[in-house]
């Protein structure tokens, strides 16, 4: 079986990249896929080839989720197509302009 993990490098680039250009996508992930609709913050905390952790900040503290991909991501370039279109699907779903 192939490992989950991208190397540390990939991930901690793809990480920080999420969190330092992306932070309203990383809230939408957490309320629509990880069904917190009262998160006021969320930011990403580790992704795999499998799926995403994020750190939500919620009214009553914060609490760390995983939310599964619907597929097992083959390289960088099907996570970042993949992340475009969750976040994509949640925008729609929350009822945000594009």
């Amino acid at each position: 079986m192939e490992s989950q993990a991208f190397s540390p490098e990939a991930e901690r680039s793809m990480v920080e990249h999420m969190n330092e250009w992306y932070a309203d996508a990383n809230l939408r992930y957490a309320r629509v896929y990880g069904q917190l609709m009262q998160a006021t913050a969320a930011s990403m905390v580790a992704l795999d080839r499998g799926g995403m952790e994020l750190e939500v900040t919620l009214p009553e503290g914060t609490q760390r989720i995983r939310i599964p991909f619907d597929h097992q991501l083959n390289d960088e370039g099907d996570a970042q197509q993949t992340l475009v279109a969750m976040s994509f699907k949640a925008r729609e779903m929350l009822g945000q302009r594009q």
